[in-house]
């Protein structure tokens, strides 16, 4: 039986009153003592003698509590500690100060095939010297990789500080071994959760895509993202990963065209140790480790080099590849999402992509639509956009007037819903009214020269561009300044000069 004795706190007590336990010839197991409190485990102790016992401790001058308990608090917190630890999914350990193993949870011992004592982490990891090393820098070490019973792990210490001396030594450290693929889990919950409520929008073509997407989203082949730039593919790839059997998994992003090959070659495939000068000691897993079990997004794959394309292709083929530097296979499932606002058959035909890793990544596909094709759509993502807007700048609570509204339907967006997000937000910056009218929407030139520059076939000569473009900014503007004063004051030119090109393209009415 076990009892709790709580007691005034004064000297001589506590032998006080284990000499009275000590009289009835009780043999004491466990004495816990937390002054003003005792904590005693006499298994020989009966119910049927507690009561005179009870009397007999409270007669002690300064004992005013006497009561049985289920389990000593230091085996309560030895039972919590190892709850904790045997919750723990990755191989846990705790160490003393010169690297032997105090704690190991169960997933550790499982690693290490090992069920007894341990002793030094040394001997298990098999290099003293990267121990002796952690030692040395009192555990304060970032994460590495290291090699444990043949698996490749993620190593991370955290110091355990000796609260007791002054110096702030370290008592130990507590250090876990994490597959590759949890660190990708972890990368992935600091980012937003992106399913298909972010893909905005209620139009026709949106509500094809989304439909498809479900569709296609839960099967396990390679996808390819089409679309012009700016139309939101990465959103669809994390929609594809968020509603598909791999969402509780990582999904990671690489793209293609922002690195150069020998860079974007160690981000996806990892590297050795010593495979370059300034690698990090004990190598560095890639993307595709990182994700296993997940996805990867290989966005603007169509600037993906050669030599990487073949890479790519072998990895798609068997699942396997090689660390840059390294000569040992590594195999992992990954789905692979692709996109590219490039037409792969056109580089196809140039040479430029490989035609059997076009077919690889080709397996499913996926057509964003350009933001032109959506409609009143683009009005809902102005006004998400606007709200964006206005809370990350702090200023007034905007909104978009009619002719703004009119404005926004009628442009082009060849940038499209990049281009819509940044027209905002410019125009939230700037304006000093809460109102934005279409005057403060700072997109129409750039965007009429773009669409003219697009389709090079309408244009025979520069003086036919010209005028092309003259009569489609005159043809906008019309609507919002309906007369030759009010127009001529909007493009800060005479009103004559306006008249004249009014009639001469046939807008508003000819006098």
């Amino acid at each position: 039986m076990r009892i709790h004795v709580a007691f005034a706190d004064r000297v001589g007590i506590t032998q006080e009153v284990l000499a009275i336990l000590g009289a009835r010839n009780l043999n004491l197991e466990a004495v816990e003592m937390a002054p003003p409190n005792v904590f005693i485990d006499a298994p020989e102790l009966h119910a049927s003698v507690l009561a005179e016992l009870r009397t007999t401790l409270l007669m002690v001058p300064g004992v005013h509590a006497v009561e049985w308990v289920d389990i000593l608090p230091g085996d309560r917190r030895r039972l919590q500690l190892d709850t904790i630890l045997a919750a723990m999914a990755d191989p846990t350990v705790a160490v003393d100060e010169r690297g032997r193993v105090l704690l190991a949870n169960p997933a550790f011992c499982r690693a290490a095939g090992i069920s007894g004592p341990m002793g030094a982490l040394s001997e298990l990891l098999g290099d003293p010297e990267l121990v002796q090393s952690l030692i040395d820098k009192r555990f304060k070490a970032g994460m590495r990789e290291v090699v444990f019973q043949g698996s490749v792990y993620l190593m991370e210490t955290t110091p355990v500080s000796n609260h007791h001396s002054d110096a702030e030594a370290v008592a130990g450290a507590l250090i876990a071994f994490y597959p590759p693929s949890r660190m990708g889990q972890r990368l992935t919950s600091m980012q937003h959760e992106q399913g298909l409520e972010a893909l905005m929008g209620n139009s026709k073509p949106m509500c094809a895509l989304k439909h498809r997407i479900q569709k296609l989203a839960v099967l396990e082949a390679p996808l390819l993202i089409r679309g012009e730039t700016g139309t939101g593919k990465e959103l669809v790839a994390r929609a594809c990963h968020s509603i598909s059997g791999r969402r509780d998994a990582p999904f990671l992003a690489l793209n293609c065209a922002a690195l150069p090959e020998s860079l974007a070659e160690s981000e996806l495939f990892g590297y050795s140790a010593g495979a370059f000068t300034g690698a990090q000691r004990g190598g560095k897993p890639g993307l595709l480790e990182l994700s296993d079990g997940g996805t990867v997004f290989l966005d603007e794959v169509g600037e993906m080099s050669p030599y990487l394309q073949a890479k790519l292709l072998r990895f798609l083929n068997d699942s396997t590849f090689r660390r840059v530097g390294g000569d040992r296979e590594v195999k992992v499932n990954v789905r692979i999402l692709a996109a590219t606002h490039r037409d792969l058959e056109e580089l196809v035909v140039q040479g430029k992509f490989r035609e059997d890793l076009f077919y690889r990544l080709n397996v499913l596909s996926v057509q964003v639509p350009p933001l032109r094709e959506r409609g009143l759509d683009i009005l809902l993502l102005a006004n998400h956009f606007l709200f964006q807007s206005c809370a990350q700048i702090g200023g007034l609570a905007n909104k978009l007037a009619k002719e703004a509204e009119a404005a926004l339907l009628s442009t082009d967006w060849p940038g499209n819903v990049r281009q819509l997000q940044n027209v905002i937000f410019r125009a939230v910056a700037t304006v000093d009214s809460v109102l934005i009218d279409a005057t403060d929407l700072e997109f129409v030139g750039a965007t009429l020269i773009v669409h003219a520059a697009k389709n090079d076939s309408d244009v025979d000569s520069l003086d036919g561009a010209i005028q092309r473009f003259e009569r489609d900014l005159l043809g906008y503007f019309y609507p919002q300044y309906p007369s030759t004063r009010l127009l001529a004051e909007r493009l800060k030119t005479s009103h004559t000069a306006i008249g004249q090109r009014l009639r001469k393209y046939g807008i508003g009415k000819k006098a």
